[in-house]
């Protein structure tokens, strides 16, 4: 009889306000189906889980670690296991999602754990902001800013999102004024939010970079110089603005971001401070995913 294969599974308890009981019923039924083992890991917030993980994925030597989370979880497996061949299978449960949903991750749990355990393996870049991992979408300026009031916030989920964002589009300040060196040039422009993608869409399903791709060595800065309704109205319904002047898209791999004013700043569903400096590039395919 051949001898089971381990397979960790990361939880974030909290991510998305959701009760993780099925999914780990789900996860340890279809492990058990197929002869397999699952090790769970809880997440508790504190700087120890990326030791932690990394400390667990040497002991048990597992096929791939599964994450149970939304994007924020993922990236800080990702930099738990930096420079280790792992593969990660992901299990939408935050309230932010995006990278599954740019992967395609089916949403019906069989399929997602067929997926999980078992699907083909794709090699994706990670982009590094000030010595920060974004996989996904980063950005300074007004979504970084609903990220704030969010996570200050009590209510959370989708509707806590919908709430936010009325406020801060409502309430928020003045635009800034952001100079962007790549590509041998330097851009300067009065904007409201400034993004830097690795992929396309943001974890509510709206399409922020048309060009993104995750494995094609390149991120995308992409400068939103108006939102007012009408721009964000055109952005949330698919039909992001290029051709009107509200927006300017610069692909690159390296690229310097500053700004006159501190600016929030977010990573990945995580928000990070306020800056005035983003120096960012391109750490190409090193990161392995499962894809159905």
């Amino acid at each position: 009889m051949a001898a089971s294969k381990n397979y960790i599974l990361v939880i974030n308890p909290i991510a998305g306000d959701v009760d993780k009981s099925e999914i780990i019923s789900a996860v340890s039924d279809f492990a058990e189906q197929h002869s397999s083992k699952i090790i769970k890991y809880e997440t508790t917030g504190d700087a120890e889980d990326q030791t932690k993980i990394l400390e667990l994925y040497k002991q048990s030597n597992p096929e791939r670690v599964l994450v149970a989370g939304g994007d924020g979880t993922i990236k800080m497996v990702a930099e738990a296991l930096e420079g280790i061949d792992s593969v990660i299978g992901i299990i939408p449960a935050g309230s932010a999602n995006g990278l599954s949903v740019d992967l395609g991750i089916p949403t019906e749990m069989a399929e997602i754990l067929q997926t999980a355990f078992f699907g083909e393996i794709i090699n994706v870049d990670i982009v590094c902001i000030n010595n920060k991992r974004s996989l996904h979408l980063s950005d300074i300026g007004l979504n970084a800013e609903l990220i704030r009031n969010y996570e200050n916030g009590t209510i959370r989920g989708k509707l806590g999102y919908a709430l936010q964002a009325i406020n801060t589009l409502t309430d928020s300040e003045v635009p800034f004024t952001a100079s962007v060196t790549a590509n041998g040039q330097t851009i300067t422009s009065e904007s409201k939010m400034l993004v830097v993608a690795n992929s396309q869409k943001y974890g509510t399903g709206v399409t922020i970079n048309p060009q993104g791709v995750l494995d094609d060595g390149l991120f995308e800065i992409i400068i939103i110089k108006n939102l007012d309704l009408i721009v964000f109205g055109k952005i949330i319904a698919g039909n992001m603005p290029i051709d009107t002047g509200d927006v300017e898209i610069i692909s690159a791999s390296q690229a310097t971001i500053t700004t006159d004013v501190p600016v929030h700043f977010q990573v990945d569903g995580e928000y990070c401070g306020e800056v005035t400096e983003l120096n960012v590039k391109m750490i190409s395919g090193s990161l392995k995913i499962a894809v159905p």
